[in-house]
């Protein structure tokens, strides 16, 4: 699944073409190498997203095409959300 499609579906950025802005701003990777929009995401891929003043790490743990606004969470755990380092 491509990367601003499961970030869309998971809920975690609202708009896919906000989720491809952030990544074509190299604010995202998987398994520590830069990602475009077009990036493939798999179950167990580690996901690090740039939001402002936060990163968010988490792990993907499933790949659905659609998902109901309650199960949205289930996609994914959260492994930390820290600060950004200056």
């Amino acid at each position: 699944m491509r990367l601003d499609k499961f970030l869309k579906i998971s809920r975690l950025i609202k708009r896919r073409t906000l989720a491809k802005e952030i990544a074509d701003q190299g604010r995202i990777s998987i398994n520590g190498s830069k990602s475009k929009a077009s990036s493939d995401v798999s179950v167990g891929d580690e996901l690090m997203i740039q939001f402002g003043q936060k990163v968010l790490t988490i792990e993907v743990k499933s790949l659905r095409e659609n998902v109901k606004k309650d199960e949205a969470a289930t996609l994914y755990d959260i492994k930390k959300e820290e600060p950004v380092n200056k």
